[in-house]
C-alpha cells in the first residue's frame, strides 16, 4: 500500500511539471516556424536568408541552455532546504549572468553578421535578407537568455504552468506582430525580425515582473551579486561542454547525410525533424526531473530522491515504447506530408524504423540526464557527452566508405544514445552524485 502510495504522488509530482513543461518546449520552435511561414510568401531568397539567419540564432543561443538547466537545479536545492528567499536569490545571480553573456554574443553577431551568413552558404540573393534578420534579431538575443534563466528560476520553484502561458502568449503574439509589420506595414524581412524582437523582450518582461514580485515578498536583493553570478557560471560551464557536444554529434551527422546524396539528406532532415519532436515530448520529463531531484537532494532526501528516480526512469522508458510503436504505425499518414518523392520516402521508412527501435533508450536517456542535471552533477555529464562524442565520431564518419548509406548513418546514432545511456545509468546506479544540502559543494 505505501509503494502504491509513493508511486502515485510520484505521478502527480511528475505529471505536474512535465506536461506544461512539454507545452512550453512545443511552442518554442514555433517562433522560427511562424518567421517561415509568413516570410516564405515574400520570396525564395527571403525565406533562404531568413533560414540561414535562424540556424545562426539558434545555435548562438543554444548553447547557453545551461542558463536554464543550471538554474533549475541550484533553485530547487534551496526550495528544498526550505530557504525560499536563497533560491529567488540564486535565481537573479542566473538572470544577471544572461544579461552579462547576452553583451557579448549581441556585438559579436552584429559584428560578424555577414561571414556568418557566408559561412553557412547564403547565396548572393539570399545573404543581404540574412544579414537584415540576424542584425534585427540580435536586438532580441538578452530577452532570450533571460527567458532561459528566468524559466529556470520558475522551474526550480516547481512552477512549469508560468512558462507555459508566457510561451503560448508570447508566440501568438509573434504570429500577430509578423503578420502585421511584414505586410500591413510592407516592413518584409525586417519586420518579421522585428516582431519576433517585440515578441520575445515582452516575454522577458513578463518574467522579470515575475521574479521581481518573487523576490520583494522574500525580501531579496534585485542587485547583481558578482560571487552568485560567478558560482551559476561555474556550475553552467560543464553544462555549456555537453551542449556542445551534442551539437557537434549532430552536425557530424548532418554533415555525413549530406554527403551521402540529395535523397538521404531529405530524408535525414525529415528523420530528425521526427527525433527533434520526440525529444520535446521525452525533454518534459527530464525537465520535471531536475526540479524533483534539486528539491529531494536540497531537503536531504536520499530515498525520496531514488525512488522518484526509479519512477521517472518507468515513465521515460514506457514513454518511449509508445512514441516509437507510433513512429512506425503512423508512417502512411504523416511521411507523405513531409515528402511525395518515393525515393526519399523508401529512404525514410528505413531510418524511422531504426529511429523508433531506440526510443525507449532514448527515454532513459532523457530522464537520467534531467535527474543529474538536477543533482548538479554537470562535470560527469560533459565527460560523458565527451566521450560519447569520440565513439560517435569516427563510427559515423565510416558511413560513407562502409556502402551502408542512410542506414548505416542511423545505426550510429542508435550507438550514440547506446553509449550515452551507458555512461548514464553506470553513474545514476552509484551514489557520487546524490550530494545532498542546499548547495552542492
Amino acid at each position: 500500500m505505501t509503494l502504491t502510495t509513493d508511486r502515485r504522488r510520484h505521478d502527480r509530482e511528475i505529471l505536474a511539471l512535465a506536461v506544461p513543461a512539454f507545452g512550453a518546449l512545443v511552442a518554442e520552435p514555433l517562433f522560427l516556424m511562424a518567421d517561415s511561414a509568413i516570410v516564405g510568401h515574400l520570396g525564395t531568397a527571403q525565406l533562404a536568408g531568413v533560414g540561414v539567419a535562424s540556424a545562426a540564432l539558434t545555435t548562438a543561443t543554444g548553447v547557453f541552455v545551461f542558463l536554464a538547466y543550471a538554474t533549475t537545479a541550484a533553485v530547487a536545492r534551496r526550495i528544498g532546504a526550505g530557504d525560499r528567499r536563497a533560491a529567488i536569490q540564486q535565481g537573479i545571480d542566473g538572470i544577471w549572468l544572461a544579461l552579462a553573456l547576452s553583451a557579448a554574443v549581441v556585438a559579436l553577431t552584429l559584428l560578424l553578421a555577414p561571414q556568418v551568413a557566408d559561412l553557412l552558404g547564403a547565396s548572393p540573393t539570399a545573404a543581404p535578407y540574412a544579414v537584415t534578420y540576424l542584425r534585427i534579431s540580435a536586438l532580441g538575443i538578452p530577452a532570450i537568455l533571460m527567458v532561459m534563466a528566468a524559466t529556470g528560476v520558475l522551474r526550480g520553484l516547481q512552477d512549469t504552468r508560468t512558462p507555459l502561458y508566457v510561451a503560448v502568449a508570447g508566440f501568438a503574439a509573434n504570429l500577430g506582430l509578423n503578420v502585421g509589420l511584414v505586410y500591413g506595414a510592407g516592413l518584409g524581412v525586417a519586420g518579421s525580425a522585428w516582431g519576433t524582437v517585440i515578441a520575445q523582450t515582452g516575454m522577458a518582461a513578463v518574467y522579470v515582473v515575475v521574479v521581481v514580485r518573487g523576490a520583494r515578498r522574500e525580501r531579496a536583493s534585485l542587485r547583481p551579486d558578482p560571487a552568485g553570478i560567478r558560482a551559476s557560471a561555474r556550475a553552467g560551464g560543464p553544462l555549456m561542454i555537453r551542449t556542445l557536444s551534442l551539437r557537434a554529434i549532430l552536425m557530424i551527422a548532418t554533415a555525413v547525410a549530406a554527403g551521402l546524396g540529395d535523397d538521404e539528406i531529405a530524408a535525414h532532415q525529415i528523420a530528425m525533424t521526427v527525433f527533434l519532436f520526440i525529444a520535446f515530448a521525452l525533454d518534459a520529463i527530464a525537465i520535471a526531473g531536475q526540479a524533483i531531484i534539486g528539491r529531494y537532494l536540497g531537503a536531504g532526501d536520499v530515498p525520496g530522491t531514488r525512488a522518484a528516480t526509479r519512477r521517472m526512469i518507468e515513465w521515460g522508458i514506457g514513454s518511449g515504447v509508445l512514441l516509437g510503436l507510433l513512429v512506425v504505425l503512423a508512417r502512411p499518414l504523416y511521411v507523405p506530408l513531409f515528402t511525395p518523392d518515393p525515393a526519399v520516402q523508401h529512404q525514410l521508412n528505413t531510418v524511422l524504423l531504426l529511429l523508433a527501435l531506440c526510443q525507449p533508450v532514448s527515454g532513459l536517456v532523457y530522464v537520467l540526464d534531467g535527474v543529474l542535471m538536477g543533482a548538479g552533477d554537470g562535470p560527469f555529464l560533459a565527460w560523458a557527452m565527451l566521450a560519447t562524442l569520440a565513439v560517435f565520431a569516427p563510427a559515423a564518419l565510416a558511413v560513407p566508405a562502409s556502402g551502408t548509406g542512410l542506414a548505416g548513418l542511423w545505426w550510429a546514432m542508435n550507438l550514440f544514445m547506446l553509449v550515452r545511456g551507458g555512461f548514464l545509468a553506470w553513474r545514476a546506479r552509484g551514489g557520487r552524485w546524490l550530494v545532498t544540502g542546499a548547495v552542492r559543494s
